[in-house]
């Protein structure tokens, strides 16, 4: 069955004349109080355990920044060096370039913009939808806000803050512009994920030629398409089942690039230290001119892998992440590249390859094996950061349905996505075959590294006004030498875009036609959604049994609405004149947090009165959670269902002079107001709940196994209750159908050509190959039903 439904753009939300009766007839979900909120905050940690997690996160955070001085020289000369003084220059271009992103502005400062401890782009985002009414899709509620990863900071209405705060949320079209700011970061993170294997892992095995001078740079280039092909082969084993590897391999790189740089200062040169001074910089760019410029370009893959630093936060704490940098990462790849330097300065000619040319005799070939390892290491924390960045643009509704697995029970931030996973590989083949040198790869991704780096600059300008409420000078210093640094960089990268520097803007073009179609979708079905809501007025109009056949078994009516009776509703009983005996509303959404912790997760209520047999469950869920396909979610929202119906005959009962509270204020005897509902398929939870209505209760904390009777003024559970929960197992038995909408979207006749293109083929397009939603809620085929609908923008 299908509806047709035209909506204009335009239109906004009217509430209509019934808006105080519906609202009265199904009211919000009201949070529990008194929550603690220091439980996801970074925990204090011993000496000795933050030792070991830092020397853990070496190998997670630190494999992409650890592996540039494999190509850096030689992108930064790829003709020759002239003077030997130009090396001291760019080594002091590099160490400034080193302290100035990764150390000052990455590891001390945006670093501490994580949310609980998530970092990336819309890690960032996500922090700034929970300050502002920014969020494009406008799903939220006030009761989401009590929840207890939900943290928030309040300003006065006169301050800074709050004008930039007002000044955002004032028009649509600023909202959308944070919005593609942010997708054009996360984009290019994903060409971060193409591009790192591909330099890094073709850098490291052409050391091969060092050895084997005569050999041909093709087997080199297979060489590094066959260790991709492996790399990507392996990722659905995750991170955590090799994860312990990774640290090891990581510290002995460090360990060994930077003793062989100490070696070789000592060796060669001992002049380059006078690279500390910035007046070397001054004189580089004298000398060198257009040219020196231009070489920015190289300089700046010293400091490629500071945004997959910040994306891979996720699985330390910032104190144990700071430590490693400091301690290990920067001494050593400053001894690194001042090694390289000093060795170049003497032998100009090995400019193309510094790094293996440098290594004393008696370790390159072990050296050789400890680079590829890195390599490996390096493309796996990016290409792992990939997956999880995606996954958070799943959830805020810009990227088509995949499958994503989560491949380890321990960090929810580990996860793998097949059909993601297999394009990265082909593209990351195509550019490794497609270049054959590091030159030009190297030129692609240091355009996608300033891109990202700039985006987050002034995403953090935000984060520093809204969230941090610092002071606007303070503000303004961060933003400014930033953007100094930044668009230095990206000026100079600029003029290598026609020597490869196209891949990655081709690349982030895609994705963004891809996730802005599908966010533009996805809105449009919302807005849809909310137009053609049913108003309670009409429901009751029908009567009790809903002027319909009421017929045995539950019906799971899938909707975005957290509130109001979809249209997909109306459509089925006004064209099929018969419903199940019990109908569920269920609303499965996600928020801008890292998690919902799982006791928070449902809210359950009733729709209308008792008779009607109606009920809305909503599914909270953060970016970061499982994904809404749980094994037993339907277990879960039947015991969230019979937990309301025992709690809602409870507070029926509690008279006047009772301590239970109704509208937040708990008290101990209310905590006694426990209830017991043993059956054999029911899982009663215990209680840490608020009650606002009859009509309206809200989320079940719900530890497992827990036997309750009724122990407030002596009041025992009523027949009626007693009536309705064996009227709802017993319809739950007779059987589960799961109704879906299969909403369509179409371009009006006299929409603009673009438009149409957009939504009629590319959206259409992306509708037809990205997962169904019966597979993502798991329903089986057999209990699933699909009512189509038809409406047109």
């Amino acid at each position: 069955m299908a509806a047709t439904v035209e909506i204009d753009d335009d239109n906004e939300n009217n509430k209509g004349s019934m808006w105080v009766l519906d609202q009265k007839l199904d009211q919000p979900m009201d949070e529990e109080a008194g929550r603690l909120r220091n439980m996801y905050r970074e925990k204090k940690f011993s000496s000795l355990l933050l030792l070991r997690l830092a020397f853990q996160s070496l190998g997670v955070v630190y494999g992409d920044l650890g592996t540039s001085p494999l190509y850096v020289f030689y992108n930064t000369f790829p003709h020759g060096i002239g003077d030997p003084e130009e090396v001291i220059g760019a080594l002091s271009l590099i160490i400034y370039s080193l302290t100035l992103i990764p150390l000052l502005k990455y590891i001390f400062i945006v670093c501490r913009a994580n949310d609980n401890g998530q970092g990336g782009t819309f890690a960032l985002y996500s922090l700034l939808c929970r300050h502002a009414k920014i969020k494009t899709i406008p799903n939220q509620h006030r009761t989401d806000e009590e929840l207890t990863t939900y943290s928030r900071s309040t300003f006065h209405e006169q301050s800074f803050a709050a004008k930039t705060k007002r000044w955002l949320e004032s028009r649509a079209s600023r909202k959308n512009a944070l919005l593609i700011l942010v997708l054009v970061g996360t984009c290019n993170v994903i060409g971060d994920g193409i591009l790192t294997p591909a330099i890094s892992v073709l850098s490291a095995t052409g050391g091969i030629k060092v050895d084997h001078p005569n050999m041909s740079n093709s087997v080199v280039v297979i060489v590094a398409v066959m260790i991709l092909v492996g790399l990507f082969s392996m990722q659905h084993y995750g991170t955590d089942k090799v994860g312990w590897l990774f640290a090891p391999i990581v510290l002995l790189w460090f360990l060994m690039i930077g003793g062989v740089g100490l070696f070789n200062i000592w060796k060669h040169d001992k002049r380059v230290l006078k690279a500390f001074s910035p007046v070397y910089i001054y004189r580089y760019f004298q000398r060198g001119g257009k040219d020196g410029w231009t070489s920015l370009g190289g300089i700046m893959l010293s400091i490629t892998g500071t945004e997959a630093l910040f994306a891979d936060l996720a699985h330390f704490p910032l104190s144990a992440v700071q430590l490693a940098f400091t301690v290990i990462v920067f001494p050593c790849l400053l001894l690194a590249y001042c090694g390289q330097a000093a060795y170049l300065v003497n032998n100009k000619e090995h400019v193309i390859d510094a790094f293996y040319r440098s290594i004393p005799d008696g370790i390159y070939w072990p050296m050789f094996i400890v680079a590829t390892a890195a390599a490996i290491v390096a493309s796996q924390a990016t290409i792992t950061a990939t997956f999880s960045i995606i996954k958070q643009a799943l959830a805020h509704g810009c990227f088509p349905r995949v499958k994503v697995v989560h491949t380890s029970k321990k960090f929810l931030g580990q996860v793998y996505i097949p059909d993601i996973n297999w394009i990265l590989m082909v593209l990351c083949i195509a550019v490794t075959a497609g270049f054959k040198n590091q030159s030009q790869i190297g030129n692609a991704y240091g355009t996608a590294v300033v891109i990202v780096m700039l985006n987050t600059t002034l995403i953090m300008t935000l984060i520093m006004l809204l969230v941090w409420r610092c002071h606007w000078f303070l503000v303004l210093l961060f933003t400014g030498l930033s953007l100094i640094v930044e668009c230095t960089y990206f000026s100079a990268v600029l003029f290598k875009v026609n020597q490869g520097g196209w891949v990655p803007l081709v690349i982030a073009a895609a994705f963004l036609l891809i996730m802005y179609v599908w966010h533009y979708g996805t809105v449009k079905r919302y807005e849809f959604e909310m137009h053609s809501k049913v108003s309670m007025a009409w429901i009751l109009g029908l009567g009790p049994s809903l002027g319909l056949v009421r017929v045995p078994g539950v019906g799971l009516v899938y909707t975005e609405l957290a509130s109001g009776v979809p249209h997909i509703f109306s459509h089925f009983i006004t064209n099929l004149p018969a419903i199940h005996s019990v109908v569920v509303f269920v609303c499965v959404k996600y928020l801008p947090v890292y998690t919902v912790p799982e006791e928070e997760r449902f809210l359950v209520k009733r729709i209308g009165p008792k008779n009607f047999h109606m009920f809305r469950c909503v599914a909270r869920y953060g970016y970061k959670d499982l994904h809404k396909k749980d094994d037993d979610f339907e277990k879960k929202l039947f015991d969230n269902l019979f937990l309301f119906l025992r709690l809602e005959h409870m507070m029926e009962g509690c008279s006047d002079s009772d301590d239970c509270s109704l509208y937040g204020q708990q008290t101990e005897q209310s905590r006694d107001c426990l209830l017991s509902y043993n059956n054999g398929n029911t899982t009663s939870s215990g209680i840490d709940l608020t009650i606002s209505t009859v009509d309206s209760i809200v989320p079940i904390k719900s530890p497992t196994n827990v036997d309750l009777t009724v122990r407030s003024s002596g009041h025992a559970s009523s027949q009626t209750e007693v009536d309705e929960t064996e009227f709802l197992i017993h319809c739950r038995d007779a059987g589960v159908v799961h109704i879906l909408g299969n909403t369509v979207i179409r371009a009006r006749r006299d929409s603009r050509f673009y438009k149409k293109i957009a939504v009629d083929y590319i959206y259409a397009f992306l509708r037809k190959i990205c997962r169904e939603n019966s597979v993502i809620f798991n329903v089986p085929h057999e209990s699933l039903l699909n009512v189509g609908q038809i409406f047109y923008v």
